[in-house]
């Protein structure tokens, strides 16, 4: 397994994972309807734009076997929102579900936060969908429940909670608190 950044080519790659990951991931979650309806093709304008951005403060990544399929990705930088005291976020992780449980999702989040550091950022802040079972995965990291918001996906209103790490030397390690 090969993590490497994005480039152009990749978008494609990226928007099915985004969609078959939240087809499997929120399926039970997130109204049916609404996830039967997800494209890649819908996707793939979204990734190309991200891929050819010039903004120097954001990080993609992508899990790349060593057939050259994309399995995961990641993207991450500035805090987005300012709605809490952290400077770095983890815009998302997503995995194909055959991908997941092999600690794919750790190689990429530990990459974005690499990035982090080159920007000089000292906390770091992930959204979630409170249902999603990742959020597991951001307690075993280290993360601590800081916040949350209510949004409307499909129709219905979802809670997203926030994940925070107050320093993100920190990330990856487990709290005395949540031991």
């Amino acid at each position: 397994m090969q993590i490497r950044q994005a480039r152009e080519g990749d978008a494609k790659a990226i928007a099915y994972v985004h969609t078959e990951s939240w087809k499997t991931t929120y399926r039970g979650i997130i109204p049916d309807e609404f996830l039967d309806h997800l494209t890649t093709e819908a996707r793939v304008p979204q990734w190309e734009q991200m891929i050819r951005s010039s903004e120097k403060e954001q990080i993609l990544l992508v899990a790349e076997q060593v057939d050259g399929k994309i399995v995961g990705f990641a993207c991450g930088g500035r805090e987005r929102e300012g709605k809490l005291p952290y400077d770095g976020e983890i815009y998302a992780i997503y995995l194909l579900q055959a991908a997941q449980g092999q600690r794919i999702g750790t190689m990429l989040a530990n990459q974005v936060v690499q990035y982090l550091h080159t920007l000089k950022l000292r906390s770091l802040l992930i959204w979630a969908l409170e249902k999603n079972p990742a959020c597991r995965f951001y307690e075993q990291m280290g993360g601590t429940l800081v916040g949350s918001q209510t949004l409307s996906i499909g129709g219905e209103n979802q809670l997203e909670v926030a994940y925070g790490w107050q320093d993100l030397q920190l990330f990856g390690k487990r709290s005395t608190s949540q031991e």
